[in-house]
């Protein structure tokens, strides 16, 4: 049989590929460490968990609204008016089934065939693949190493071609852990007011910020930028609650129309029950939400010293999420490798720790790690990256 086009240019997830593998070598009786998991290690805050369960007692497993209920919504904006001081309607805002079907059901409503989209590299891995998945064409600008991997309004400019429907920033970002200043980003903004490019703003990450930084929504600049862009956030990272799948969009009311009658033919509406979490994660107590932020700045801290001793291996500090993002090539050279790839190979298989390479993200130079676990276990997981290069090398 012959399958679609579409799934058959798809290219497979590198930190699910990596996951499988390590989990394989688990079931097989090996001591794995596995920093590929892009979820935080913590459980879903209590009250978040009780007010799921009392939405179901009270019998709340119903259908809901295509575009999720309107106490969620209310929930959504009042939060954008108490974090970054923008106000959006309940026309303004939709809620998926998590943030990635956030941006594919965007993506899917903007895009005609052959469409450009602008993707800062090193990125996410599924930005790419959903572009392609609707039909559009991902343009890759390189965010250099010497520019924190940000881009620069000059790059973009020069990425701009009449098919160019939008550009991408994900700040904090996932892999690097990098943020763009508010200069950075008004920068950026003006370039696409001044060529009408819609800005797609990942902040999923918005709430793990280190070093006393303060996340900036490129929205919240002027009501101009505002218009221009749509926010995809949800609370899988800030709240723990990957598993939930609770995600959302806010922007322009066309967009969200579109979006949101294109999600009633595709999953009707995000679970019922996780909504109410939901609702229960904005509205109630963030004390867990700063514990955990405390917790990763920690390791964080911790972790990143103890990665700068293993020789070959260079690494810019990140300023958010929970991902370090080291340059590893010198490292891979001096084991015996041609490719961080293959670097990334052995190290699981000798020393049983998984890390995702960076050729998923556009970035093969790089390796990320993930520091969404134990501080033992990061703590044994450098050791075991050290003891790998130091014996390879000699």
């Amino acid at each position: 049989m012959n399958l679609a086009k579409r799934v058959s240019a798809l290219t497979p997830s590198a930190t699910l590929a990596i996951t499988a593998k390590a989990k394989e070598l688990k079931a097989a009786g090996h001591d794995v460490i596995g920093l590929g998991a892009g979820e935080p290690d913590f459980n879903t805050p209590e009250h978040i968990i009780e007010a799921a369960v009392r939405s179901m007692n009270e019998g709340h497993t119903k259908y809901t609204p295509s575009g999720g209920l309107a106490a969620l919504k209310e929930s959504i904006a009042e939060k954008f008016k108490r974090d970054q001081g923008i106000e959006y309607s309940q026309s303004e805002i939709i809620v998926c089934t998590g943030a990635k079907h956030a941006l594919y059901t965007l993506f899917q409503v903007l895009l005609d065939e052959g469409d450009e989209v602008i993707i800062p590299t090193p990125y996410w891995v599924s930005y790419p693949e959903q572009v392609k998945l609707a039909g559009g064409r991902p343009v890759f600008v390189e965010g250099l190493e010497e520019n924190s991997f940000k881009i620069s309004p000059e790059q973009l400019e020069q990425a701009l071609t009449d098919k160019t429907k939008a550009v991408i920033i994900n700040s904090p970002s996932n892999p690097t852990g990098m943020m763009y200043s508010e200069e950075e980003l008004k920068a950026l903004g003006d370039v696409c007011l001044r060529n009408d490019i819609l800005i797609v703003s990942d902040e999923i990450y918005e709430k793990l910020i280190y070093g006393g930084g303060k996340h900036v929504s490129i929205a919240q600049l002027s009501p101009e930028l505002k218009k221009q862009t749509v926010i995809i956030n949800g609370v899988s990272k800030s709240h723990s609650m990957t598993g939930w799948r609770i995600g959302y969009a806010a922007g322009h009311e066309t967009i969200i129309k579109a979006m949101t009658n294109l999600a009633s033919h595709s999953t009707s509406n995000p679970t019922s029950v996780a909504q109410y979490g939901a609702i229960a994660a904005y509205n109630g107590s963030q004390e867990p939400v700063e514990e955990m932020k405390k917790a990763f700045e920690e390791r964080l801290n911790k972790v990143y010293e103890l990665l700068l001793e293993i020789p070959g291996l260079t690494c810019l500090k990140p300023e958010g999420a929970f991902y370090l993002f080291p340059n590893a090539k010198k490292a891979a050279e001096a084991c015996g490798y041609k490719t961080v790839d293959e670097f990334a190979e052995a190290l699981l298989e000798e020393e049983k720790v998984a890390i995702v390479p960076g050729s998923g993200f556009g970035a093969p130079d790089n390796i990320r790690l993930s520091y969404a676990t134990s501080l033992p276990l990061l703590e044994e997981a450098v050791k075991r990256i050290h003891r790998f290069v130091v014996n390879r090398s000699k």
